[in-house]
């Protein structure tokens, strides 16, 4: 009997892929635990002078987690304040017009100045009519006319002074006046505002896990000084080619293993997402086709309160369906 050419190569071949197929097949899909983390950041800069909590701290909403040292927030208040002070004072002066003693002190200004005007009125009948019969040179004709004209500018403006003393202060210089007193209110209010900001409040329940920053050290606005985990937020997840995702639906239940704590979860699959495509290139997993796309797997634990006590980032194992 003639054997087959190269079946003692074919079949090895054969048995060689079976067995990578049921290998495949059986393999478990590693995962990571995860957790939703937040952070509480400061919103002035400051220096640290108290820390109220500590690392592994659980603090709720309204905890006070640190107070800072803001000593240009308390000198801009101080200059508010006075601005504010002052523009109250123009508001008032403003709506009440001229005191009774400003009036008497214009209308004494006024008597006197009528009474120069008089005297230069006079003064300068007489030099016209010198000038006319000759007895007077040109040059001090002039003088008195120019002592004229000035008393009558002098009568004419103070004159003017005392009839808007009387009328009141006009009613756009009482608008302005009150748009100048709220605009200095409203910088005393930003910087008290910016001044409560030297204590950080916690606005969730969060576990502490991180403080970036000790007492006496500088916090910059907008950096995070304490970072931590949202209580009852954990979940699996794992990452899944698209050739293997088809027994993985929204909904499923299924079983994750923790290695290092020896325990086994039942979880819900949450959501499915495909993953961005550079991060199918920076998959931890070589076998991947090229052309696969890559989908994150989301699971929840039903017991979510076991699930609290396992290390943040630990290894999962999901055995591929």
């Amino acid at each position: 009997m003639k054997k087959t050419p190269h079946l003692e190569i074919i079949l090895p071949v054969l048995l060689l892929l079976v067995l990578s197929s049921c290998r495949k097949k059986n393999e478990t899909i590693n995962g990571k635990l995860k957790r939703e983390t937040i952070s509480f950041t400061s919103k002035v800069t400051g220096r640290i002078l108290k820390l109220y909590v500590e690392e592994g701290q659980s603090v709720k909403p309204g905890d006070t987690l640190a107070m800072l040292d803001v000593p240009e927030v308390s000198a801009k208040i101080t200059q508010a304040r006075g601005a504010v002070k002052a523009t109250e004072a123009q508001h008032l002066l403003a709506n009440n017009g001229f005191t009774e003693n400003e009036l008497k002190q214009l209308k004494a200004k006024y008597s006197t100045a009528r009474q120069q005007f008089d005297f230069a009125n006079k003064s300068y009948a007489r030099a016209n009519a010198m000038f006319a019969d000759s007895l007077l040179s040109p040059q001090a004709h002039d003088e008195s006319f120019s002592k004229f004209q000035s008393a009558r500018a002098q009568l004419e403006a103070v004159t003017a002074e005392l009839n808007e003393a009387k009328k009141g202060t006009r009613f756009e210089r009482k608008i302005a006046a009150l748009g100048q007193q709220e605009q200095a209110g409203g910088v005393l209010k930003e910087a008290e505002i910016a001044f409560s900001e030297r204590y950080i409040i916690a606005t969730n329940f969060m576990a502490v896990e991180t403080i970036t920053a000790r007492e006496g050290e500088l916090a910059v606005a907008g950096y995070p000084l304490f970072n931590g985990y949202l209580p009852g937020t954990t979940w699996f997840r794992f990452t899944i080619p698209e050739s293997r995702i088809a027994p993985y639906t929204k909904g499923k239940l299924i079983t994750v293993s923790v290695p290092y704590a020896r325990q086994n979860f039942e979880g819900k699959i949450l959501t499915i997402k495909q993953m961005p495509r550079y991060a199918d290139i920076t998959t931890a997993y070589p076998d991947y086709e090229i052309d696969d796309a890559v989908y994150e797997i989301k699971v929840a634990p039903k017991d979510g309160k076991r699930a609290e006590t396992l290390l943040y980032n630990a290894t999962v194992l999901l055995n591929n369906l």
